[in-house]
């Protein structure tokens, strides 16, 4: 079966859960974007993905890119549908109108590219850096790299790629060697070979623009020697560019998209920002970067459970537990969908979509109230849950798309591990997300060592005492969640400490002390589910329960292995001094 979104779920948490539309019309720039137009956009959006991403995607897996002498051919039906994203504009969602955009919130193009990936993750790998380039390029291009690219990625009509990855450095940016050269024209010359870089050439739009890190002369080495260059594939004049696709990668998944092996030979291009600020200039789009990612995991979980919900309520194996004997006119056998093993693994995937979900779209209306909010202390407040909250939706989505999707693949026995069904290719297509964009391992460091730990755990503190004074004491559910987040703000303050004794603690940690984030403030998602009119679908209860019995229980485990680590931290640490003394 292919994806179908699912507007109704998406709008209950929008509207009735997070009170999107008066938080919005608050903002200045949306003034206008009352529940209906929302709704309006999303239904759209829905059927657009429904009928014209979905039903490309198997095939796009199955036939795959094809490399032809440094050319790209797309699958079959995926430079029509490019088309129909273009010329519908949805590629244009959230930018400026001056620029060619509908000017509408970052949460509804959050949403729209949630579903865009659950239906055909590699088609929307295409568009996916689009928002990115835009952000970078509007931030810190020049008045003339502005008027001649900014449109045209803001429309779509050309795509764009970050050329970052060469194939001795990996993550370690600040080793990356490609070279550029200052003109007296003003332009680069551009030089050097990276790796992983997806879209790099294709045939779905006539140019390319490529964001490309590299090392001015005389540089400093590290990261701080780094600068960003616009390197198109198309020169302003129509001539081709000296820019190289060697190869595409032959991967696990993601078939539908190229992941190319690019080769720059004195090709010409552009500074964009100050020179050796090319991080900087990246920087302006990290938070929403991730935001995207983590909703890729939401959305090709989503993809995985329905496929398998909808397998549970057709196929019938033995007898369920407590049914009705066939002697007594119950059936032979009962839908997988009552056993309850199966309806364990399918509830519980529930439980993490819409509590991922909640999180993810409070964070994307944070992006616009960082954004366009009038009081400077409630965009600093947006800033801080934005930097603190997207490396962990990250890193927990995107774990939970694969390893969700695995369990959801068991749901098939083994005809999930044939390819009639595609739950396998969903199994497949979501492990990547674990890797880039910042592996997810670098995602708890950056959260624990860069963002928690400098300040003592006050912003982290401050984030959630605000999530606190969104609850009520006085019932159960909210003031379990209470108790859990004081706990995560004494682990703060703990890890804090035991890293003066063990500078390596915090390092060791980071995956765990994480997962208790993302744990604690899936409860606060689900209390605030509970607690609102419309929460108790039947679908809705079940994934509740299920959060409760197994997946909230984890929440102690990371504690207790954070907490042994620090404890033994400060065993050994007074033994040395008793030593020492």
């Amino acid at each position: 079966m292919d994806y179908c979104p699912r507007p109704d779920d998406v709008c209950f948490l929008l509207n009735a859960v997070l009170d999107a539309p008066a938080r919005l019309q608050s903002l200045a720039p949306f003034a206008e974007v009352d529940e209906a137009l929302q709704s309006q956009v999303l239904e759209e959006a829905a059927r657009f993905v429904g009928e014209v991403v979905a039903p490309i995607n198997r095939e796009g897996d199955e036939v795959g890119c094809r490399f032809d002498k440094g050319e790209v051919i797309s699958p079959p039906g995926f430079r029509e549908a490019y088309q129909a994203f273009v010329d519908g504009g949805w590629p244009a969602l959230s930018a400026a109108t001056e620029d060619g955009g509908q000017g509408l919130p970052s949460v509804l193009e959050a949403v729209l590219y949630e579903w865009l990936s659950a239906a055909n993750h590699g088609l929307t790998m295409a568009p996916g850096l689009l928002h990115g380039a835009y952000a970078c390029l509007k931030h810190h291009g020049s008045d003339e790299l502005k008027s001649r690219y900014l449109q045209k990625i803001a429309t779509g009509e050309w795509l764009a790629t970050m050329c970052l990855t060469e194939g001795h450095a990996g993550s370690d940016l600040g080793q990356v060697r490609t070279r550029a050269v200052p003109q007296a024209d003003g332009s680069l010359r551009v030089s050097g070979s990276k790796i992983f870089i997806s879209g790099g050439e294709h045939d779905l739009t006539p140019n390319i623009v490529h964001l490309v890190l590299c090392r001015l002369p005389d540089a400093p080495a590290g990261p701080k020697g780094l600068s960003l260059a616009l390197v198109p594939k198309l020169l302003p004049d129509g001539t081709r560019n000296a820019v190289h696709c060697e190869r595409i990668e032959e991967k696990l998944g993601l078939h539908g998209s190229p992941t190319c092996a690019m080769r720059f030979d004195d090709a010409t291009g552009w500074l964009v920002g100050e020179a050796g600020r090319g991080l900087a200039a990246m920087f302006v789009m990290m938070n929403s970067a991730r935001l995207h990612v983590a909703l890729q995991g939401i959305g090709l979980l989503d993809a995985a459970w329905q496929k398998a919900d909808a397998y549970a309520a057709e196929r019938r194996q033995m007898r369920a537990p407590g049914a009705v004997p066939a002697s007594r006119g119950g059936e032979p056998a009962d839908l997988i969908a009552e056993h309850p093993a199966i309806r364990r693994i399918l509830d519980t995937q529930r439980a993490w979509i819409d509590g991922a979900r909640t999180l993810a779209y409070r964070s994307a209306l944070m992006l616009d109230v960082a954004a366009h909010d009038a009081n400077p202390k409630a965009r600093e407040r947006a800033q801080r849950w934005c930097s603190l909250v997207t490396p962990v939706l990250k890193a927990a989505c995107t774990h939970q798309a694969f390893h969700g999707a695995s369990e959801c693949l068991q749901v098939f026995g083994g005809h999930g591990y044939v390819r009639e069904w595609g739950i396998e290719q969903v199994v497949r297509d979501a492990r990547v997300t674990m890797i880039y964009e910042g592996t997810n391992e670098i995602q708890a460091i950056d959260l624990l060592v860069r963002k928690v730990l400098p300040d003592g755990g006050a912003a982290m503190s401050a984030v959630l005492l605000e999530l606190r004074d969104t609850l009520d004491a006085s019932r159960e559910a909210d003031a379990d969640v209470q108790r859990r987040l004081a706990q995560l703000r004494y682990l703060g303050t703990t890890i804090a400490m035991s890293a003066h004794a063990n500078p390596v603690l915090p390092y060791e940690v980071a995956d765990d002390y994480l997962r208790v984030v993302m744990l604690t403030m899936m409860a606060w998602a689900w209390a605030r589910i509970e607690a609102t009119e419309g929460g108790a679908s039947a679908e809705r209860v079940r994934a509740a329960a299920a959060f409760r019995r197994w997946v909230l229980p984890e929440f102690e485990m990371r504690l207790g292995i954070v907490k042994r680590a620090c404890e033994g931290i400060a065993l050994s640490h007074a033994a040395a001094e008793g030593v020492a003394r």
